[in-house]
């Protein structure tokens, strides 16, 4: 039998994130004379990668919103944020110990996110994390990126897992939206970036803390599947 894996989301899951991006984003932004936006945006805009969140942006503003405009913009943003990793992000409290903890109950771990791949691993190894995990598969990985259910079935594969005995870990809709899609039980973090409560789009579990990820809740969840 396959090892358990934990698929974790990681803007707003993992790491806060949101200063950083919001000091690419405004760079980008005030760069190409829109206004800055403030951390408040930023809940709205993010979720579906850096093009997605450049394009709310522009679109509040009223601004354009044509591909070569969204591609000069990004190409900005990027070359900004990773000059700058990991910058201010830091990962949330309890995390390092909950790693530890499902590392040693004997379950493999992955990442799962709408952030570029390169800076996905980047940030990952800059917080110092990224040891843990077995499997990290960002938006470009593949051809298709979350909510997609391969986003999530594949990076379960690559972890060498099984879906069926996989949980998701995420703070947002697009998360939600991609466990339920791929069948797969998910938990909830209160802390990260959504502008409407996670409680909204019916997760299996919400925590406030890192310290209630326990293998006991991950295993009554990949139980209650069978």
């Amino acid at each position: 039998m396959t090892e358990p894996v934990l698929v974790f989301d990681l803007d707003g899951t993992l790491a806060d994130t949101a200063p950083d991006l919001l000091e690419s984003l405004n760079y980008c932004l005030l760069g190409a004379g829109y206004q800055s936006a403030d951390p408040t945006d930023l809940r709205r805009f993010v979720g579906h990668g850096g093009r997605m969140m450049i394009t709310r942006a522009v679109t509040a503003q009223g601004g354009d919103h044509s591909d070569p405009s969204i591609d000069r913009l990004l190409q900005v943003f990027l070359e900004h944020y990773a000059a700058n990793i990991p910058g201010k992000s830091v990962v949330y409290p309890g995390l390092h110990e909950t790693v530890n903890q499902f590392s040693q109950a004997g379950y493999r771990m992955a990442v799962c996110t709408n952030k570029f791949q390169h800076l996905s691993e980047a940030l990952i190894d800059g917080l110092g994390i990224g040891g843990h995990f077995a499997a990290i598969c960002g938006s470009d990985r593949f051809e298709f990126k979350k909510p997609d259910r391969r986003h999530l079935t594949e990076t379960i594969r690559e972890a060498g897992g099984d879906p069926a005995r996989s949980v998701m870990i995420g703070d947002s809709k697009t998360d939600i939206d991609t466990a339920r899609a791929a069948e797969i039980p998910v938990v909830a973090v209160d802390w990260g970036y959504t502008d409407e409560h996670v409680s909204t789009y019916a997760p299996d579990v919400i925590i406030s803390h890192y310290d209630e990820l326990t293998p006991r809740l991950v295993h009554n969840l990949i139980d209650k599947r069978r």
